[in-house]
């Protein structure tokens, strides 16, 4: 069964509107310290490939976060909008500019870079950084 909608979202302000052609409607956390860092907590995000179209750039602001992906947020009212995957240009983007309430909670990355004071109950598979990256490579 596939699991893709077409969907749009917005920031906090609604300067930037962003349409997502094959959201995937299943949704995952990122514990790393970077996505903690800069969301204040676990990044909750869909994945939505690389066929998305945003609307309001002139409130964009990308920087390069790392080696492989990009972070992006709105200029006006800071919304993180998503990061994306310089390898593919795959977006990841926040879960929570879309009004999409029967996305189902089932994976966490970086679950090895998880603070202790927090934890989740439901049954997702989990992933430690490792094998984040091998995945996104093909390395096993």
């Amino acid at each position: 069964m596939e699991r893709k909608i077409s969907t749009t979202g917005k920031c906090l302000c609604g300067n930037i509107e962003i349409k997502a052609s094959s959201m995937s409607k299943d949704l995952g956390v990122c514990h790393c310290g970077m996505c903690r860092r800069w969301s204040a907590g676990p990044f909750f995000a869909v994945e939505c490939g690389i066929d998305i179209e945003i609307k309001g750039e002139e409130f964009l602001s990308v920087f390069d976060s790392s080696e492989w992906a990009q972070r992006a947020f709105c200029k006006n009212c800071g919304t993180n909008l998503f990061y994306k995957l310089k390898q593919n240009s795959q977006h990841i983007v926040s879960s929570e500019l879309f009004n999409q309430p029967d996305l189902e909670f089932d994976h966490q990355i970086f679950i090895d870079e998880k603070p202790q004071y927090y934890e989740f109950l439901n049954k997702t598979k989990k992933m430690t950084g490792k094998e984040v990256f091998a995945e996104f490579s093909g390395e096993e």
